[in-house]
């Protein structure tokens, strides 16, 4: 289902409130976080080092992006005697534990088919990961210094001079005893005398912050454990928030000075809200952030006076999200508040900060995405996407104009740099898509240009081709689909095509590079991306039109777009394979039961594939929660008839099924591991009653596999866990599609 970005800001604000998971990268390079950009990277991780209010990543081969998470027990359910509890739990954990050693049991036997081609993959894509990663991380630039990680190490150099004799270790997470963490978040005192770092390990859901001295000598001050986010308010005070059993509620205030001290500011009530710190660009507030999916109150701290208690900025109301930033004694607020309900800049006294004193600076074209928004002394800039295309939307501060940017056709993704200063004159992206590395560019306010930064290209020859589609939906609605192909290919019609799908909490589907995507476009695959409704590519009415009752939309949209692709000779069914992770597995679930003839194969990453169970269980951790994005079928039964007509589980039948491959994790705490088997075993005697029934000859039986992690969660896995996984996922896909291949040639030799 839904997972937590593991950063502040606004565009942890924008995702976390409108949607629930996508991948999640995992390179061992220094990841920048701005004002809106997660979501939700690592040693194949997400590293948040700006302070920024939105997130971006890059992702390695096929990880899972974290979300929030509550756990919440609705009033007045009926709890079972103790004793019958007992009994219950005792039979589940054994039928679990047997299931599960048959999953195990039969992947052990059917693994060796594919153990060749998975080697053949996992060597190309580490020879892939060296050349496009070869050339270092992102930077943190303050002042003259330069602070970078790379290996589980964070480095101190001076600007634009990091060769290897000229930088200093500032950190190790081996030499400080925390070899299996990887690096999250670096936060640096306003005068650099501390660094607050935190720490996270692959199978835990919780952070530990460690803070250091920095100096000649680099030593560990304090250990903080359970941390979720924080922030310097002065040179040694900080603010953090405590996560507890994956909620986070509460705010404390810890002291560096002689007379050291912990203190808690600030506690939220209402377990629908998730709370967060943010510093603004200027550091002139940290914000105390507290969000459900709908609805956000903000509180300000005064940095000049950090022991003062946090002002009230505007007291939650339903339905309205927003995120704060300054600039000269004004607050600008990025929030859904009046028509259209899309998001829109708007600005007010610090003194008067009350929404019926908001006045507009900027509202967002209709149908159009905010990737990203970041706030400078003089300028303001939005990264936006329409229609599939970049641009960015510079506003002036001083001029009061607006200026739009047109970036390359080709990029998919921004991904933005650390701008710990407000004050800079250049502002510092990266631009990327699923085959075409991070590539670097600075825009200049004082020269109003754009300029791209020399990089080392990637050793490859490869004509990718970019196609944008729109494919018709069943109620007429034009859905976006994007496509990569290689220009040198012929006969694409008989060209394998994986089709990628999420469509859910209004979150896009994630376009960063990944090496896997590279190397099956240099192998002649065609790549498709599916922008269906319930995720977040036009807008937040694009989710909206795709959430609760609208459900089904998404799912015809999906088809329209397979059948669509097909028609215009990208391929055809009996090539076709469907690719989803976590929430974007309802769809693609669903289409298997309701259109498997579209595809050949389906591979699923931590599926979210009952839903109808799971929002029926009011004492899961997701439940309530994930009401806004599902609905609540205990209180209507009109919902719950709805959720069972797509639902997965609910909907498997005896046919003929497209071969299923479920990778799934022994800790994952969001999509529990008994309900993917669950899942797999109904799905499995699905097919095989459907083959006994239609037995004749060449007649065939899709093979259904659970591929079970015991390291790893639905957040996070290592790059070497995560190879694993991607090169498994391909080579079965390739099996499944040669064997078409096989047995085409086999008739053919009968004839």
């Amino acid at each position: 289902m839904k997972v937590r970005m593991s950063c502040a800001g606004l565009q942890n604000l924008l995702q976390r409130l409108s949607f629930s998971v996508k991948h999640y990268s995992k390179h061992n390079h220094l990841q920048t976080v701005c004002f809106y950009s997660k979501l939700k990277p690592k040693k194949c991780h997400i590293l948040d080092c700006s302070g920024s209010m939105f997130t971006h990543w890059t992702v390695p081969p096929g990880t899972i992006l974290p979300w929030r998470f509550f756990s919440c027990k609705q009033e007045g359910t009926k709890i079972p005697s103790k004793r019958k509890q007992d009994t219950s739990i005792a039979t589940s954990e054994l039928l679990y534990k047997n299931l599960l050693k048959l999953e195990q049991e039969n992947w052990n036997v059917i693994s060796a088919r594919y153990n060749a081609m998975t080697k053949r993959i996992k060597e190309k894509l580490e020879e892939l990961h060296k050349y496009v990663f070869c050339s270092g991380s992102p930077r943190i630039r303050f002042g003259q210094n330069v602070y970078f990680e790379e290996n589980g190490c964070i480095f101190l150099s001076k600007a634009d001079d990091a060769d290897e004799g000229n930088v200093d270790i500032l950190f190790s997470t081996k030499d400080l005893g925390f070899s299996d963490a990887f690096i999250q978040r670096i936060r640096i005192s306003p005068d650099q005398r501390y660094m607050a770092i935190s720490l996270k390990s692959e199978n835990s859901e919780e952070a530990t912050c460690v803070v250091m001295k920095l100096g000649h000598f680099p030593i560990m001050e304090e250990v903080i454990p359970s941390v979720f986010s924080f922030e310097w308010a002065t040179n040694d005070v900080l603010y953090y928030t405590s996560q507890k059993n994956l909620k986070c509620q509460n705010v404390f205030m810890t002291t560096f000075t002689d007379q050291k001290h912990t203190k808690l500011v600030y506690t939220e009530q209402d377990a629908r809200f998730f709370v967060d710190i943010y510093c603004t660009k200027d550091r002139r507030f940290l914000t105390i952030n507290s969000n459900s999916k709908t609805t956000s109150e903000v509180w300000l701290v005064d940095c000049r006076h950090p022991f003062k208690l946090p002002a009230l900025v505007q007291a939650r109301t339903k339905g309205v999200i927003y995120h704060v930033e300054h600039r000269n004694d004004e607050l600008y607020i990025l929030t859904t508040y009046g028509e259209p309900a899309e998001y829109k800049l708007m600005k007010t006294p610090v003194a008067s900060s009350g929404m019926e004193n908001w006045q507009l600076v900027y509202a967002l074209e209709k149908k159009t995405k905010l990737v990203d928004l970041e706030m400078f002394s003089d300028h303001c800039i939005m990264f936006l996407k329409n229609a599939g295309h970049l641009y960015l939307d510079v506003i002036s501060f001083i001029s009061h104009s607006v200026q739009s940017i047109k970036l390359p056709t080709w990029a998919c993704e921004f991904e933005l740099e650390s701008h710990p200063e407000h004050t800079t004159s250049t502002c510092y992206f990266q631009l990327t898509s699923p085959v075409h590395p991070p590539k670097r560019f600075a825009y200049s306010f004082k020269e109003n240009n754009l300029i791209e930064q020399a990089v080392q290209e990637v050793p490859i020859i490869m004509n990718c081709h970019t196609t944008r589609l729109l494919a018709k939906s069943k109620d007429e609605t034009l859905v976006p689909i994007t496509v990569f192909h290689n220009t040198n290919s012929k006969e694409l019609h008989r060209k394998p095509l994986l089709v990628h799908v999420y469509g859910a909490y209004g979150i896009d589907l994630n376009m960063s590079f990944k090496e896997e995507k590279l190397m099956l476009i240099e192998e002649g695959w065609i790549l498709a991306y599916c922008h269906v409704r319930g995720g977040g590519e036009l807008g937040l009415s694009w989710h909206k039109d795709g959430c609760q009752h609208n459900k089904l939309k998404g799912l015809h949209d999906l088809k329209a777009c397979i059948m669509l692709l097909h028609e215009l000779g990208f391929s055809q069914p009996k090539y076709t394979a469907l690719v989803a992770a976590s929430a974007g597995g309802v769809l693609a679930g669903a289409l298997c039961n309701t259109d498997p003839e579209l595809t050949r194969a389906m591979a699923l990453q931590a599926p979210f594939v009952d839903v109808l169970n799971t929002m029926m269980k009011t004492h899961l951790p997701l439940t309530i929660e994930e009401q806004e994005e599902w609905g609540n079928p205990l209180a209507d039964e009109k919902c719950m008839e709805y959720i069972k007509s797509y639902c997965p589980y609910q909907n498997i039948k005896p046919q003929c099924y497209p071969s299923v491959f479920i990778t799934a994790y022994e800790n994952d705490q969001r999509i529990p591991l008994a309900g993917v088997l669950r899942y797999v075993q109904k799905l499995r005697k699905a097919a095989l009653d459907h083959a006994s029934r239609t037995s004749k000859e060449g007649n065939w039986i899709p093979n259904i596999i659970l591929d079970i992690q015991e390291n790893g969660s639905h957040c996070d896995s290592s790059w070497e866990d995560s190879l694993n996984e991607v090169a498994r996922r391909l080579a079965f896909l390739n099996k499944e599609l040669e064997e078409v291949c096989h047995l085409e040639h086999h008739s053919k030799s009968c004839k």
